[in-house]
């Protein structure tokens, strides 16, 4: 009898230990999805240049880089934005509601959301190299070296991005964990 307690206490302790690490990562990849949200969504830089010097008038234009401008990033915007809320809304149903029941529909959407943010961050990454390095196969000129700012608070959004994928990949782990020691499969025996 006292083997069993002490087998529950030790199945007891691991639920909440698994519990609280779940809810710092969760909280910390809201956090990390919510600034690479915020970032590359505010991410706007003007410049004016001068395009033409005529009769001692110089002609400047006004050119400006903002998220909007690439689809890849508007989806980046998009993905880390449907992340935070997702996380927000788990970890609110977690804190008020003391019920653990729908572990397994959270594991899916926890998957879900693990791909449209890694797909999301691939996209952007892309697109980064793109604006960095350009192409001089297709003569796509870099413009980095004229939007720096612009430039540095993407790769900021993106780095805060990859940091999210990678905590919503441990939570992905971690509700697989919690599946299988909320349910633990009995062994089946297969006889010949």
């Amino acid at each position: 009898m006292g083997v069993e307690n002490n087998s529950d206490n030790n199945d007891n302790n691991m639920k909440a230990w698994m519990a609280k690490g779940e809810e710092i990562i969760r909280i910390s990849a809201l956090i990390a999805c919510v600034v690479a949200t915020l970032v590359m969504g505010l991410n706007k830089e003007s410049k004016s240049i001068v395009v033409a010097v005529v009769a001692n008038t110089s002609i400047s234009q006004t050119l400006t880089a903002k998220f909007q401008d690439t689809p890849a990033f508007i989806y980046f915007v998009i993905a880390n934005g449907i992340a935070s809320l997702y996380n927000l809304s788990v970890l609110s149903v977690r804190f008020f509601s003391k019920r653990r029941g729908f572990d397994i529909t959270v594991h899916l959407l926890d998957l879900v959301i693990l791909v449209i943010v890694d797909g999301a961050v691939a996209s952007a990454s892309s697109m980064a190299e793109l604006g960095k390095n350009g192409n001089m196969a297709a003569r796509w000129s870099p413009i980095c070296n004229n939007f720096s700012g612009f430039c540095t608070h993407g790769g900021f959004a993106i780095a805060a991005s990859f940091v999210g994928a990678l905590l919503l990949l441990i939570l992905t782990m971690l509700s697989t964990i919690n599946a299988h020691i909320a349910h633990p499969s009995k062994p089946q025996v297969i006889l010949p």
